[in-house]
């Protein structure tokens, strides 16, 4: 005796089957993105006065982050000028040197950073001081420097 099957069903193309398909590639998207909602509406912080961190928030964050982001040589260079407030050139020219030295891709800015020092020590010690403490750092740049805010 012989059993009759559904031809369609035995092919697998019923539509219990792509009810199936379409729930295995809909329903971890659907779960990803519900957690990922859920995950931003926690308040993190600890303070309740903070308000609910929308995705046009996070971009907003993100363009912000990178703004703040600053060039490795603009960074050196500040950090330098605040230094030279508390030391003497010639301390703030060797960390410039060991600076250059551990990150050669600095080497490229050490004239300007050099030369910017070289004025901001001027107007500091003065241009003869700020003369005395001129060494060949970075092709004599700082000496430059000095010698552009004197004359």
């Amino acid at each position: 005796m012989k059993h009759s099957t559904n031809q369609q069903t035995r092919r697998g193309r019923g539509p219990a089957r792509r009810i199936g398909r379409t729930l295995a590639l809909v329903l971890p998207v659907v779960l990803v993105l519900s957690g990922t909602l859920a995950v931003t509406r926690v308040n993190w912080s600890g303070n309740s006065s903070s308000s609910v961190l929308t995705a046009s928030d996070a971009i907003d964050d993100a363009k912000g982050a990178a703004a703040v982001h600053r060039a490795p040589q603009d960074v050196l260079r500040d950090q330098l000028l605040a230094e030279l407030q508390e030391e003497n050139p010639g301390e703030v020219l060797t960390h410039l040197q060991q600076a250059v030295t551990e990150r050669p891709s600095l080497a490229e800015h050490c004239v300007s950073i050099a030369r910017a020092l070289g004025k901001a020590a001027v107007r500091v010690y003065g241009p003869s001081r700020a003369q005395s403490y001129a060494r060949p750092v970075c092709d004599t740049s700082f000496a430059s420097g000095v010698a552009a805010v004197h004359s």
